[in-house]
């Protein structure tokens, strides 16, 4: 992927079809940003659930990547993925829907809720391993970086909105009536998919021995190649400790620092900003950095800007909370543009969606034991002193990638040495 080939966001949204994907994707982003509010405010307020009940939510949200992921990926890579996403969609429309019917109902416990959670997660192991299969089944590797582009900065903005619109939903009405809008962006984001036209570009067939043989394929593949595996364990640590301080941030803002629910969804809405910037500005930093360069420089930059957040205090020093989660935004979006790409280029078609959920086995895997240990940290040493250590940890893990097999480069390698 070299500066050459990076087309601009707005060139792939001259396509039709890339719109009607891109409409859909915004939407449910925007439904699952109020999600990602009012659920954990649904524990705190509604189920008056603690730091570690609410850490369990977040655990839920990422196990099924551990327990179904890899055949999933092995699964999707012999069938067509637009099907999948589709199904995907109406399933977690159902499953959120389900939420505040129990809640208007009297019904609603935490034991549904986590249910609903782990449920959902896994509808989403089988939409997101599609999707990221999907699109270099509509673009070439020219193109992958300005369609990652494009995607994530309206995910950002959705972040931006979602977060206020769900702390107001809080405000004005209820917790619950938040994840009523997410319910319906699934089902829009079910026909937008449904109507795009082009037809994918399907892998050669190839003779296949069974789901685990392609399990262990995609593994070997993924533990040959020195680029991949670096960005695998940079990401399991980094997702250890950031999960780590997401899981606990909303119980930090309200029973530490004293913030209200709407303050809560429009700090978050302020952080969303800085993705919405890094996402924008990502193909020129892959111009001007390069993209080794880039990718390292952007991962690095927001472990460090986290270690901001556990000095937050009410009133002006909310601004410290906003400055510190706005950094780690905009340093994780811009390089998960730049690595997305990257593996989407990368990787033999026939055999990306089976390298993708080996890295995100281990990768997301991270995610639930992070979010446990966030909330088993935040008993004895509080919700600050939590964040404080695993702050330092993210800001730590950092060093995967300064000391990793892109030192000294400035692009990214263009095809996999395995494939070779």
């Amino acid at each position: 992927m070299t500066a050459g080939t990076v087309a601009e966001p707005r060139g792939v949204l001259r396509d039709a079809d890339f719109r009607r994907l891109w409409a859909g994707m915004t939407v449910s982003r925007l439904g699952s940003s109020v999600a990602g509010v009012t659920t954990p405010l649904i524990a705190v307020q509604v189920l008056d659930a603690g730091a570690f009940a609410v850490s369990l939510l977040t655990a839920a949200a990422w196990l099924p990547w551990l327990v179904i992921g890899l055949p999933a990926g092995a699964w999707i890579d012999r069938v067509a993925r637009r099907p999948v996403m589709l199904v995907s969609d109406l399933v977690s429309a159902l499953l959120v829907l389900s939420v505040p019917v129990a809640a208007w109902a009297g019904a609603l416990t935490m034991a549904h809720l986590l249910t609903v959670t782990l449920v959902l997660g896994a509808a989403t192991v089988f939409f997101s391993v599609a999707w990221a299969a999907y699109l270099p089944a509509m673009f070439d590797s020219r193109q992958l970086v300005g369609a990652n582009s494009a995607l994530q900065g309206t995910e950002s903005a959705a972040q931006v909105a979602g977060p206020a619109v769900g702390g107001l939903l809080i405000a004005a009405v209820s917790a619950v009536a938040g994840l009523v809008l997410d319910a319906a962006s699934f089902l829009v984001s079910a026909f937008a998919l449904w109507r795009i036209r082009r037809a994918e570009r399907r892998p050669a067939p190839a003779a296949r021995a069974g789901i685990r043989a392609d399990i262990g394929t995609g593994a070997r593949w993924l533990l040959r190649d020195k680029y991949l595996l670096n960005q695998t364990l940079y990401g399991a640590a980094a997702n250890l400790w950031l999960t780590g301080i997401n899981a606990i941030s909303v119980v930090f803002l309200v029973r530490e620092v004293g913030v209200g629910t709407a303050t809560v969804g429009l700090l978050f809405a302020a952080v969303s900003l800085g993705g919405v910037g890094a996402a924008t500005l990502t193909p020129y930093l892959v111009r001007r950095l390069g993209g080794a360069r880039a990718l390292v420089a952007c991962k690095t930059f927001g472990g460090v800007a986290s270690v901001l957040v556990p000095f937050t205090r009410p009133g002006p020093g909310l601004l410290v909370f906003v400055a510190g989660m706005l950094g780690v935004a905009a340093g994780a979006i811009a390089g998960n543009v730049i690595s997305a790409s990257f593996r989407q280029a990368y990787c033999p078609s026939g055999l990306l969606g089976r390298v993708l959920t080996s890295m995100q086995f281990v990768n997301y895997g991270a995610i639930p034991v992070g979010a446990v240990l966030g909330g088993v940290l935040a008993g004895p040493l509080t919700a600050r002193g939590a964040i404080m250590l695993m702050a330092a940890g993210y800001a730590a893990s950092g060093l995967i990638l300064v000391l990793g097999p892109l030192r000294g480069r400035r692009e990214l390698p263009v095809a996999g040495a395995a494939a070779g």
